[in-house]
């Protein structure tokens, strides 16, 4: 994808608090075209959703300090500046009844880890189709 206006619009919250995912997971989304901001927990992200809307997509850890990706969702639901933005949860968690919950709150799409950065590409993609169109800019 070529730089322009377009895709420097297309920023992506990234919140984890494990390091190494959080790195892995900028890089891959580096990779596709878009630009990521990058939060070390949920309570960090929360703050900068307050007062930020400008997202194409989001990319939540399920388990943060502070604040779980489906208390984020919630919160996310009850704004509508930040109801049109997709978001991919990234967990470990297997309980299928927590992931029904998180699809419940708004969870566009799940990618379980461990994964593999063509699982990542494959799943990343999805989520960005899940944006309209004309959003972009």
């Amino acid at each position: 994808m070529p730089t322009n206006s377009r895709s420097q619009a297309r920023r992506i919250l990234i919140a984890d608090d494990d390091p190494i995912i959080r790195h892995m997971v900028t890089r891959f989304v580096e990779l596709e075209g878009c630009q990521p901001v990058v939060v070390h927990d949920g309570g960090a992200a929360f703050r900068l959703l307050q007062t930020d809307a400008n997202f194409y997509g989001a990319i939540f850890d399920m388990v943060m300090p502070h604040l779980e990706g489906i208390e984020l969702m919630r919160f996310m639901r009850t704004e509508k500046r930040l109801m049109r933005i997709p978001v991919m949860m990234i967990t470990s968690e297997t309980d299928l009844k927590i992931m029904a919950n998180s699809f419940a709150a708004g969870v566009t799409i799940f990618l379980p880890k461990p994964f593999t950065i063509e699982q990542f590409q494959s799943t990343f993609r999805l989520l960005l189709n899940q944006q309209p169109e004309q959003v972009c800019h």
